[in-house]
């Protein structure tokens, strides 16, 4: 039972996956961190003076309660873009051209024989003939 889960564990897919939720975290909160500073106040340039940001209220009397806040999903699409496009350059791209490599490495190379084998192959061939 240890040796299956073992072999589990040691698997390409299941390493690559760690990998990619721990820099995916971590690289997450870099990009939420640049978004909020630097596309929210321009993306909430484009809404009115007198609203909240990007979006609108569904009611007038209760403004606050009922804004919908277009940038905060727009914030939300490119954090999730900028990561999935990050993870998959540094992490998924090179693990393939890994894996695209050492399965190069283990196919049978059919390889030509040398001339003297060659001339060694057609004289036993000429001689079996003979007989």
């Amino acid at each position: 039972m240890l040796k299956g889960f073992k072999d589990f564990i040691l698997r390409g897919n299941v390493v690559e996956l760690a990998v990619a939720v721990v820099i995916g975290s971590a690289f997450q909160k870099v990009v939420d961190t640049l978004i909020t500073a630097l596309v929210t106040p321009i993306i909430n340039a484009a809404g009115s003076p007198e609203s909240n940001g990007f979006g609108f209220s569904l009611r007038s009397d209760m403004a606050e309660a009922t804004f919908i806040d277009f940038s905060t999903i727009l914030n939300a699409l490119i954090v999730f873009l900028m990561t999935a496009l990050v993870v998959y350059l540094l992490i998924i791209l090179p693990m393939n051209k890994l894996a695209e490599r050492r399965a190069r490495g283990l196919e049978p190379v059919a390889e030509t024989p040398a001339e003297d084998i060659l001339l060694l192959q057609e004289i036993r061939d000429e001689l079996r003939s003979r007989r």
